[in-house]
């Protein structure tokens, strides 16, 4: 499995608790095959079977499942990955806890703050936002040029993220995977939206 191409997340708003499976699962019938749990609200109890099911939906489809921040529900249902911030569990801990595992580590701005995410042992770091993002409106911007520059600098994969939608997304090209909230869900229905996603890679 390779972390390339659409990488779609789950968000409260367009993936609401009770439909995390459902849309999990048109997401994989519309051909992505990286998807992160991000929700931001629920305890690790509450997210445990959600978490699980979602994990075997992943499995049956062949596409690779990332949670985002809960370091010890990745480890619990034994995920394929974690992906985690600045606020996080340190990363080098993180490591230690799945030294098996994928682990993105978001990089903002900062290619510094990426080589030396790669050097502890990230299997891929995100950048952004490069666009005005609606489910994160607060979010530091990223220029265009930094995916240039990190992909010279980095041998690990390169996720961009924020804002992106079928406007910009092609303006992309040197991010190996593109991280998307709304756009896989609105406007159209899903599979549609993933279709012409894909084609504008």
């Amino acid at each position: 499995m390779q972390l390339k191409g659409l990488y779609a997340l789950t968000d409260e708003r367009y993936t609401p608790f009770l439909e995390l499976e459902s849309k999990v699962l048109e997401l994989l019938k519309a051909g992505v095959k990286v998807v992160q749990l991000r929700d931001k609200n629920s305890k690790d109890e509450e997210l445990l079977e959600k978490a699980l099911n979602i994990q075997q939906i992943c499995k049956k489809y062949g596409a690779i499942f990332i949670i985002n921040d809960r370091v010890n529900l990745a480890k619990e249902i034994d995920a394929d990955g974690v992906h985690i911030g600045i606020e996080d569990e340190s990363l080098i801990k993180t490591r230690e806890l799945l030294p098996d595992k994928i682990i993105g580590v978001s990089c903002y701005d900062d290619l510094e703050r990426a080589i030396l995410a790669q050097s502890q042992g990230a299997s891929y770091v995100a950048f952004g936002s490069f666009f005005p993002s609606s489910t994160k409106p607060d979010a530091k911007k990223a220029p265009l040029e930094l995916l240039k520059r990190a992909k010279k600098e980095l041998k690990i994969p390169i996720c961009a993220i924020g804002g992106i939608n079928e406007t910009n997304i092609s303006l992309l090209k040197d991010a190996d995977l593109i991280s998307i909230v709304k756009a896989v869900y609105e406007p159209r229905e899903i599979k549609e939206n993933i279709k012409i996603l894909k084609e504008l890679i």
